[in-house]
């Protein structure tokens, strides 16, 4: 693993930093929505991953119920880690993508394991993922921080329960 890994709520001091790494390491389908615009990192591809990050900036209790995390390993940004409240009681769906540069290296279980900490403080009890079944680094994530799969076809559901801390 490259250097500690820890979490930093995404704001506007890291959000440059989110997006040049979202735009030299992935495509835009693995970090953002879809949205209306040129191929590739466009200049409004751009501006839409900003505005997607910012409306975020209340978190797991904001308007987009969702708290974005930048991952940091080492020091520098390598990608980002979210929670999304659900209509379920105490549940929150987790994504997280990583640039490529920072794959296979431990980071993403470790900012798993940090998210479900933060997840549990704030009251948390079930972590939720979906995925697709070609996913295997997602699904070793997963599996390593302890969730139980469940195959539908192409499409994988995870499910991690947190416990109250004692």
């Amino acid at each position: 693993m490259t250097g500690t890994v820890r979490l930093e709520p995404v704001d506007e001091k890291n959000l440059e930093s989110l997006l040049s790494v979202a735009a030299a390491e992935a495509e835009p389908a693995e970090v953002m929505p879809p949205v209306e615009a040129p191929a590739g990192w466009s200049h409004a591809r751009r501006e839409a991953f900003r505005e997607f990050h910012r409306a975020s900036f209340g978190g797991i209790d904001g308007p987009t119920r969702t708290a974005m995390y930048a991952i940091l390993a080492g020091g520098e940004v390598v990608g980002m880690i979210r929670m999304t409240r659900r209509d379920t009681p105490d549940t929150v769906d987790v994504g997280m993508w990583l640039g490529q540069s920072a794959r296979g290296q431990g980071i993403g279980r470790a900012a798993l394991c940090e998210l479900l900490n933060l997840a549990s403080d704030a009251g948390v009890r079930t972590v939720v993922a979906d995925t697709t079944a070609d996913n295997h680094g997602a699904l070793y994530v997963l599996e390593r921080c302890g969730a139980k799969l469940h195959e539908d076809g192409d499409r994988v559901h995870a499910e991690i329960p947190l416990y109250p801390a004692r």
